[in-house]
Parts: C-alpha cells; sequence; structure tokens
C-alpha cells in the first residue's frame, strides 16, 4: 500500500464508549462527532486494556497488552526496550506531533532518580514531539494568566464552581470561563499546530483532558443538558449490598471521595444522591459537547485547506468512568464501564466508501489502533503489537479468524491517593485481576482473592456472583483456560521472531 498522508489521533479522557448519538445515546448533542461516524465506521464492542491513564495509553500507543509492557498503574515505568507508535512514525518519515499527555513514567535504569518526571504521574512519552503537553499543567496555567485571568492561590480552584463553593454535583458554571478552558486551550494548540506545519505529511496526537474530573463545565455547557434526561444509574439497593460481592468492591465504595470528582465535593462518592448521579451525567455530557464544538472547528479547517480526504481520523479515548454505576466514581476495578471506550475511524481512501455510516459489532481492543494506523500509512507493524489491524473493518470486511472475546486488566496496588494493597493486606505483585469476557460470559480471575463469574444474558449489569453456583462450575472452568490460552499465547515476545540455526538467523515473523 502507498503512503498515505496524514493522521489524526484524537484521544479524549474518561469518555464512556455507549456515550455516542451513533450507539443509541440520542440524548447527547454530539454533531461533528456524528459527521465523523457518518463519514467513518463506529466501533461497538471497543474495549480498553487497562486503568488508568498510564497503563491504558501504554497499550493505546504501544499496542501492548497490559501483561506485556508491564506499565500497571500510574507512575510505573515503561521499559525502553519496548518501540511505541512515535518511534515507528519516525521510521517512517513523520515526526509525531503531541498534544495532550501519555501519564508515561520512564525507565528507572536508564535515567537519574532525581528527574522531575518522577515527582508527577508521568510524563510525555518518548518519541513525541510536544507541541502542547498537559503533563505538569504548567504550560496551560500559564496561558491562561497571559490572557489576563487572575489565577487563583490554589491554582486548580479555577474549576470551582461560580458563587459559594460546598455544591459538589451543580448546574453552576465553572469559574473559568468557556474562552480559557483546558478544552478551548488543546483545540487552539491543535490548530496552530496544523497551520503552521506546512505542506509535509503530519501525525498529530490531539489529546483533551474531558469529560475527564473535575466533573465542572463553563458557560453555556453547564445547563446544556437537564438531569432528569440522563440514563438512570445501575446500582445495588445501598453501597452495604454493592459491597458484598468482593473485598476489592467493597474497598472502592467505601473509600472513594468526591473530592476527586468536584473541587468541592464532600463525603463518599457512594453517599451521592441519586439527584446528585443526574447532575454530575449531565455535566459530564456538558463537558462531551464542548470537546465536540471544538473539534467542529478543527474538522472545518482540514475541509477549508483540502486536507480532510488526505487525514486518516481515529477518535477514542485511554479508559471509561463508573459515574455512579455499581456506587463507583471513576476508572476501577473489573465493570465494564470501566473498560468500554469510543472508537470511530474514518478511512478516507475510495476503498472504504460502503462501509461508510457502519457500526461493528465485533470485540475490538485498543492495541489495534496502533496497527491500524502504522497499515495505513504502509508502515511494518511492529512484531511486538498484540492487536490486529481494523482496516478491513473500514472497507465493509470481517475477517474470518477475528477475536470472538475481550481481555483486560486491573492493577490495584497502593498508590499515594489510593490504598487497597494495605487495606486488604495483598502482596504487591498479586494486587492484579484479569478479565475474559464474550457476549455470553464475564470471568474476572483475581492473583489473590476468589474469581468472578457474570451469567451476561442473565445480569447484563453484574450484580450475581456465579463463581460459587455448581451449575456454572464447567462454564467457569472453560473460560478461566481460555484466560491461560490467552497468556500463553500473547506472552511478551518481542525476540521470538528470531531463531538461531546452523545457518544464522532466521527472521519467522515481522
Amino acid at each position: 500500500m502507498p503512503a498515505a498522508r496524514n493522521v489524526l489521533l484524537i484521544v479524549v479522557d474518561q469518555w464512556r464508549g455507549a456515550m455516542l448519538p451513533k450507539l443509541g445515546a440520542d440524548y447527547l448533542k454530539l454533531p461533528n462527532i456524528d459527521r465523523l461516524c457518518a463519514e467513518g465506521v463506529t466501533f461497538r464492542n471497543h474495549f480498553t486494556q487497562g486503568a488508568p491513564c498510564g497503563p491504558a495509553r501504554a497499550s493505546l500507543l504501544t499496542g501492548m497488552y497490559v501483561m506485556n509492557h508491564r506499565a500497571v498503574q500510574n507512575t510505573i515505568p515503561l521499559d525502553s526496550r519496548f518501540t511505541n507508535l512515535a518511534h515507528e512514525l519516525r521510521r517512517g518519515g513523520y515526526d509525531p506531533a503531541l498534544v495532550g499527555y501519555t501519564t508515561t513514567t520512564p525507565d528507572p535504569r536508564r535515567t537519574a532518580p532525581n528527574d522531575p518526571r518522577f515527582f508527577v504521574l508521568g510524563d510525555i512519552m518518548e518519541g513525541f514531539h510536544a507541541v502542547g503537553s498537559f503533563e505538569n499543567r504548567n504550560a496551560y496555567f500559564g496561558w491562561v494568566a497571559n490572557q489576563g485571568f487572575r489565577l487563583p492561590k490554589r491554582r486548580d480552584d479555577i474549576w470551582l464552581p461560580q458563587g459559594a463553593p460546598g455544591a459538589g454535583a451543580t448546574p453552576r458554571p465553572a469559574v473559568i470561563p468557556r474562552e480559557l478552558s483546558d478544552t478551548a486551550w488543546f483545540n487552539k494548540r491543535g490548530l496552530a499546530y496544523l497551520k503552521g506545519h506546512g505542506d509535509k505529511p503530519w501525525f498529530l496526537h490531539l489529546g483533551y483532558y474531558r469529560p475527564h474530573p473535575p466533573f465542572i463545565a463553563p458557560e453555556p455547557y453547564n445547563a446544556m443538558y437537564r438531569p432528569q434526561d440522563m440514563p438512570k444509574v445501575v446500582r445495588a439497593a445501598s453501597p452495604a449490598e454493592e459491597s458484598r460481592q468482593n473485598a476489592l468492591l467493597a474497598y472502592y465504595v467505601n473509600n472513594i471521595k468526591q473530592s476527586s470528582f468536584f473541587q468541592d465535593g464532600q463525603g463518599l462518592g457512594s453517599a451521592m444522591t441519586e439527584a446528585e448521579v443526574a447532575q454530575m451525567r449531565a455535566t459530564y455530557c456538558g463537558l462531551m459537547s464542548e470537546i465536540d464544538d471544538h473539534l467542529g472547528r478543527v474538522f472545518d479547517y482540514l475541509k477549508q485547506t483540502g486536507q480532510w480526504d488526505d487525514t486518516l481520523i481515529v477518535f477514542t479515548c485511554d479508559h471509561g468512568e463508573q459515574l455512579g454505576d455499581h456506587h463507583l466514581l471513576g476508572k476501577i476495578g473489573y465493570f465494564d464501564e470501566s473498560y468500554r471506550i469510543p472508537l470511530v475511524i474514518r478511512d478516507p481512501r475510495a476503498a472504504s466508501n460502503g462501509a461508510r455510516g457502519s457500526i461493528v459489532e465485533k470485540f475490538t481492543e485498543t492495541v489495534d489502533t496502533m496497527p491500524t494506523i502504522l497499515e495505513w500509512l504502509g508502515l511494518p507493524v511492529a512484531r511486538q503489537c498484540d492487536g490486529r489491524s481494523l482496516l478491513p473493518f473500514c472497507e465493509g470486511g470481517v475477517p474470518s479468524d477475528w477475536r470472538t472475546e475481550v481481555h483486560y486488566e486491573f492493577d490495584f496496588r497502593d498508590l499515594h491517593y489510593s490504598q487497597p494493597e494495605s487495606s486488604l493486606g495483598v502482596p504487591m505483585d498479586k494486587c492484579s485481576l484479569a478479565v475474559v469476557q464474550d457476549e455470553n460470559f464475564k470471568y474476572v480471575h483475581f492473583a489473590a482473592l476468589p474469581p468472578l463469574f457474570f451469567d451476561l444474558k442473565a445480569d447484563p449489569h453484574q450484580f450475581v456472583n456465579r463463581a460459587g453456583d455448581p451449575a456454572y462450575a464447567v462454564r467457569m472452568g472453560e473460560y478461566a483456560a481460555r484466560m491461560l490460552d490467552w497468556r500463553l499465547g500473547f506472552a511478551e515476545r518481542t525476540l521470538t521472531g528470531y531463531r538461531a540455526t546452523p545457518k544464522g538467523l532466521e527472521v519467522r515473523a515481522a
């Protein structure tokens, strides 16, 4: 395939996968993403490989499962011997630009221990050319101050609601106005790069911080949605009942604080009323619409400059958000809300004309993103990549040997903002779970806690653990074997494509 021109990789943060009008969320007002879906392919059952940001983005940008890259949590280093999307693009002659962040901690074996990158949650992944970094937020806050806005002493207080604090979930707008929001800043950085790039083919990772918390939106997005129009929360009758399912779930239900999601939040997330959850969801949707408005400016620029039909556009996310379901806030544990994410691909080639506007029902994973981009550019896919190109779906096809299940993982070791390891008394190296899931069943394997097994047809919201039910024992054993097969088949294999022979080194895989 001859090399095509440009790639726009749009990466939003904490956006639940089903929350697209194309997939039935008709309460959302996202006209620009809607037109992207109309001209591209939307993937209904797309899953990230891990949460939170660090492991999720490591899988997105290395094409590797979490069990292989092992950057299992924020602040956990990424092995420098692995390649990534940026390095592979450089080999193909691209200068990969990045707006946003990757939450990557460098390899300490090649980095001084007092490197400033070890004093924050993460930094930019090596190989990318940062044209708008948000890792420590200094550039954003400096820009806000330079516009004449007086920053509060605690800079994050720009995300307080107007008026007296203490509101938590509120329809009140943020202190920061819409023209100075972080979403506006990301968009300005992205457009500035595109306008100043010239005629050379380009790659841009265009990241946005939203709808990540704090769940507060500037005017007019704060009032764009009504709480009563939001989907009802899915949770047990009480936090105590929810907690009985599993010790890890109980820890999060009883320890996640609203203050991590609202600048002025008070009490536990599990204590939020249905009305408060509905208001939080309305604000969350407003943050989505703000991104949509700004993406419209990017799309219009590409069309006005004749680049729309020379550009592969991928819209995706790092991970999802519990948003009150199962009495949880954040991206944690093993429920679908944290792992099902959006994916829309607009392939401008004529070969994709027949598939425009379609929805793919097959299971796809975030590790498929890197192979898709590389194949579209005519570049080789690195041996380390665990995913496969999605271009056949963009052309209206379905590979006969496509996966019938998805896998994702979660590590719950102690971090400075969460202490489940200590609370549960689980050794650090056993603070992990892995999931295998298809359309019928979901098996959750813990390294040091009892397993979970859900019948998704009878219990789609996963309230009833069938692991101790004799009627499900044989079926659960089948899924445990599937997980073992998956781990054996995808164990880290960077060098297993080579074999020494009497005639010398033989390369057996690309």
